[in-house]
């Protein structure tokens, strides 16, 4: 597959070419769709590192995949507890099965979560005061991205006292007062983790899920943007490489007013 001369030529024109992107009515807009900056460090098959830096569109099918975790959250590795800016590919993740799997990809981008772009989209972060969801859950106070889900269900997505955990974005743990919404006004990096087969590790005392898009995720993405979103990832070429979910996930719930 022969790729455009620069990645940034190819994500200008996969943003104004893919309909995905804009409707008719923003295409005669005068703003560019913005482009960010992704930092991506993989594993390779002979077990060396590689490290490479893409320009893409600010798009939720990018952007997912590395604003789950903010500097300084500690994951369980099979060597202790380590921050996630310090993380290499290789390092054994402890998963919640009880076993391990070797970290292959470990994304990273830096963003104003108080600024909006240009779409109106904002990055707001969560974050969780120690014991807010149990005894040591977190043991200290935890920051998450929009993308982070958590193998847990909010009371006001219970149907039943024996509902079913569910993957959950952790937007929709808000309650005002132990877990809250913030948005700070300067820079943060924003990390994402990636293993062989999508699992839920424990990440300041809290369960969350490693990267997966999802099973439907580039359905409707067009020729280039997938271009540029497989290379993010040296380790698969399509959806069906990245396995399928570990846990189901819940459909978030964006209205208020259902958690009445």
């Amino acid at each position: 597959m022969t790729l455009p001369h620069s990645l940034q030529q190819a994500a200008a024109r996969a943003a104004e070419a893919s309909a995905l992107l804009q409707d008719p009515a923003a295409l005669r807009l005068p703003n560019k769709p913005q482009l960010r900056r992704y930092e991506v460090s993989s594993l390779l098959p002979n077990g060396s590192i590689a490290e490479t830096r893409h320009i893409a569109p600010a798009l939720p099918i990018f952007e997912d995949a590395f604003c789950a975790f903010t500097r300084g959250s500690l994951v369980e590795t099979t060597m202790g507890q380590i921050a996630v800016e310090d993380l290499l590919p290789g390092d054994e993740i402890v998963t919640r099965d009880g076993g391990s799997q070797p970290l292959v990809w470990k994304g990273s981008t830096s963003l104003v979560p108080s600024r909006s772009d240009a779409k109106g989209r904002a990055h707001r972060l969560t974050s969780f005061m120690p014991d807010s969801l149990g005894l040591q859950k977190p043991a200290s106070c935890v920051v998450a991205g929009p993308a982070a889900r958590l193998l847990r269900m909010p009371p006001h997505m219970r149907v039943a006292a024996d509902s079913e955990q569910l993957l959950t974005l952790v937007a929709e743990f808000q309650d005002g007062m132990n877990i809250f919404e913030t948005a700070p006004p300067t820079v943060v990096d924003m990390f994402h983790l990636c293993l062989p087969e999508h699992a839920v590790i424990n990440v300041g005392g809290l369960e969350f899920e490693t990267y997966h898009p999802g099973p439907e995720a580039l359905k409707l993405v067009s020729y280039a943007i997938k271009t540029l979103y497989f290379n993010l990832f040296s380790h698969v070429d399509s959806l069906s490489g990245f396995g399928p979910l570990a846990y189901t996930r819940a459909a978030p719930m964006t209205d208020s007013s259902l958690r009445d």
